[in-house]
C-alpha cells in the first residue's frame, strides 16, 4: 500500500528500513532519510508514525528483538518514544 504519494513510498518500504539496533529510524523524518528522500506535504507522517509504533509493539510482543546488557543503552528500539493522543480525542 502506498503511504506517501509525494515520494511514492509503500508501507513495505517503510517496514524494510526498520532494523533492530542504534541505526533504526524512530521518527518519520528518519524514515525519509533512510529511504533517501524527504517529506513534501507531510500528510503521511501520521501513517509512518503508526507503522513505527506497530513495529515496536510487534517486536516486543514476539520478542523479535531482545537487547543484551551491552547493547541496551544504544538500542533505539528500547528507547523508542511516541507521542500519545490525548484521551477522548479521535486520532
Amino acid at each position: 500500500m502506498i503511504v506517501c504519494s509525494c515520494n511514492v513510498l509503500s508501507d513495505g518500504q517503510v517496514r524494510a528500513c526498520l532494523q533492530p539496533g542504534p541505526g533504526c529510524p524512530r521518527t518519520p523524518a528518519q524514515v525519509y532519510g533512510c529511504l533517501g528522500c524527504s517529506a513534501k506535504c507531510g500528510r503521511c507522517a501520521r501513517t509512518i508514525r503508526g507503522i513505527l509504533r506497530n513495529a515496536l509493539a510487534e517486536a516486543e510482543t514476539h520478542a523479535a528483538h531482545v537487547c543484551t546488557t551491552g547493547c541496551e543503552a544504544a538500542c533505539s528500539l528500547g528507547s523508542f518514544q511516541t507521542t500519545r493522543e490525548p484521551e477522548g480525542v479521535a486520532a
